[in-house]
């Protein structure tokens, strides 16, 4: 709530939130109205003490004071305030599992812009800032809102076996922090939405969250997260996206177009603080286990280096206007004033580029043939919430900030479900259904499959090889359609689409996709008719043209005819064809 400020004991938490120089904390969320709180008041001390400290209603204490006065008993006033199990419960011997004897009452989601969207705030203008922090509000206020209307549900029964929807909405204390704990004071604009666990049930009484269902959900949360603020900014300052590569082979992150990657690693140093630390530790797990970590062992290493290297937190405190003083000074002795106070316009001239170059169009099928392969390779088994993340990147990747139609997101993933899954095991799990992906008889299975269980490259690298085989092979099968319907004189060799299984690939139809053009018969044959018309008007135009001057000049002599083969009555390999040309184009 302040921070990483350090609030002396006694201090209130406005003056404690003023000096280490963070604003104050606002409640957001649907469900608020149910504790009587209003959007956007600000967050106390006492509220946030009572509703995600001890999981009772924000203003227990005069509703504790009303029933003590009414005549009621202490301990039935105090229950009265409670929102759900007390957390008395957790201590008491009727708890069998020894994780649940600590109350959980909250869990913080973090939202964090990509880094060139940090550096852009932290050293453009005051204007360009405040956009920025408006387009931080948007976003995460949106991806709030359908955490709580698509993805949150409250739980109830043994095991949490009954589950259903949040009656009103969620109730969040969002606080704002404007930098890293890296000791060198770097500019990391973020927020902390501090979700309380407590919500009610559609009979209105309290419970807990499922909380593995929101948890399940942060990957395809955050990439909308991400989507909706690259869509904010493009809208509101005319900026496009473009990706950056972090990692060879691994995923790569989107980025404002034009800003110099330079201010990346100065902004970033935390990172390098990790990544100096992971040599040593990756060493010491290759000489205990004898072979090199793989993605998850990588992974926790990467984890413990960062809790190795995490610095404390900074004593001095310091408002927003003298960081920002700070970190352009900064900038400026690491790269110079002309990249820094020319920020902005070559982000305004990269977006026109990237606009010039990239054409913010989404073709569904595609878009599914890329989601499916790219989950696939990465998890082999998938549930719904992983195509969602992925076709949430895809549409990020595609537009490149340029604002995408409502649903299109679901609407991908309900293709890849309905077209190119199947299901596998228990529960909700599914996995690409290979016969629909490509067929037995053309070599593109001979192109997948050691792509799934080549384990030497990066699994992302892997993902994008596979979902370019298949782009490849739905263009085929396009161009195979459009091409059969068309009478020409020389047939095409075109992998064709396959006529083993049932599914073919939908290019349109009847969930609103968008439906390709097609070129069908009557098509051709009106098409035919119009040349033939045209060809015989302009035929009579020359024939009028050449009488009218063989009138004036006379007739002109022609050359005598060639003597034809009795065999050979054309020239070899020309077919001439009523109404066609020669050139195989018809």
């Amino acid at each position: 709530m302040v921070g990483d400020g350090h609030r002396a004991a006694g201090m209130p938490l406005r003056a404690g939130q003023d000096e280490a120089g963070v604003p104050p904390g606002v409640w957001k969320g649907g469900g608020l109205a149910a504790v009587g709180l209003v959007a956007g008041d600000v967050v106390s001390e006492r509220q946030a003490e009572l509703l995600l400290g001890a999981g009772r209603h924000p203003d227990a204490d005069r509703i504790e004071r009303e029933l003590l006065a009414a005549g009621e008993s202490p301990a039935r006033a105090r229950r009265a305030t409670v929102l759900g199990r007390p957390i008395e419960h957790n201590a008491s011997p009727e708890t069998e599992k020894a994780k649940e004897r600590t109350p959980w009452l909250a869990m913080d989601l973090v939202f964090r812009a990509p880094p060139t969207a940090h550096i852009a705030w932290a050293l453009t203008d005051d204007a360009t800032r405040l956009v920025l922090e408006s387009c931080q509000d948007v976003a995460r206020d949106k991806t709030l809102a359908w955490l709580e209307g698509a993805v949150a549900q409250i739980r109830w029964g043994s095991g949490g076996r009954h589950r259903r929807p949040v009656k009103d909405g969620l109730i969040v204390a969002v606080f704002r922090h404007y930098e890293s704990r890296a000791s060198e004071l770097r500019p990391l604009l973020h927020d902390h939405a501090v979700v309380s666990i407590r919500a009610q049930r559609p009979d209105g009484t309290w419970g807990n969250l499922s909380a593995d269902t929101v948890l399940a959900h942060i990957v395809a949360a955050d990439c909308l997260y991400i989507l909706l603020f690259m869509e904010e900014v493009s809208a509101r300052l005319g900026w496009a996206w473009e990706p950056r590569e972090v990692t060879p082979g691994r995923r790569p992150v989107m980025e404002i177009a034009g800003i110099d990657q330079r201010l990346i690693g100065w902004q970033s140093t935390r990172r390098q603080q990790i990544e100096d630390a992971l040599p040593l530790l990756t060493a010491k797990y290759e000489e205990r286990q004898g072979h090199p970590p793989g993605e998850r062992a990588a992974y926790a290493l990467a984890c413990q280096a960062a809790d190795q290297t995490r610095p404390p937190k900074r004593t001095e405190l310091l408002s927003l206007t003298e960081l920002r003083e700070r970190w352009r000074t900064s900038a400026i002795r690491a790269y110079g004033a002309d990249v820094v106070d020319r920020l902005a316009e070559r982000a305004r001239a990269a977006a026109a580029a990237v606009w010039a170059r990239v054409r913010p169009v989404v073709d569904i099928a595609l878009a599914a043939v890329d989601v499916v392969a790219v989950v696939y390779v990465m998890r082999g088994a998938f549930k719904r919430h992983h195509l969602l993340a992925e076709a949430r990147r895809h549409l990020a990747y595609a537009l490149r900030g340029r604002p995408h139609q409502a649903g299109l997101d679901e609407q991908i993933v309900q293709t890849v479900v309905d077209d190119y899954t199947r299901p596998v095991g228990r529960g909700l799990k599914m996995t690409a259904d290979l016969r629909a992906l490509y067929p037995s008889d053309t070599e593109d299975q001979a192109v997948l499959r050691p792509l799934t269980r080549r384990r030497t490259a990066p699994p992302y690298e892997r993902a994008r090889l596979a979902a370019g085989a298949l782009a490849a092979r739905v263009r085929a099968a396009r161009r195979a359609e459009r091409l059969g319907s068309r009478p020409r004189l020389y047939a095409v060799t075109v992998p064709a689409a396959s006529r083993s299984h049932p599914r073919p690939f939908r290019t349109g139809g009847q969930d609103g996709r968008s439906q390709e053009p097609e070129t069908g018969v009557d098509t051709v044959e009106q098409t035919r008719q119009t040349l033939e018309a045209a060809a015989a008007q302009v035929a009579a135009t020359l024939q009028d043209s050449r009488r009218a001057r063989e009138a004036a000049h006379g007739p002109r002599l022609q050359p005598a005819p060639a003597t034809a083969s009795p065999t050979h009555s054309q020239q070899p390999g020309i077919h001439h064809t009523p109404g066609r040309t020669t050139g195989g184009v018809t």
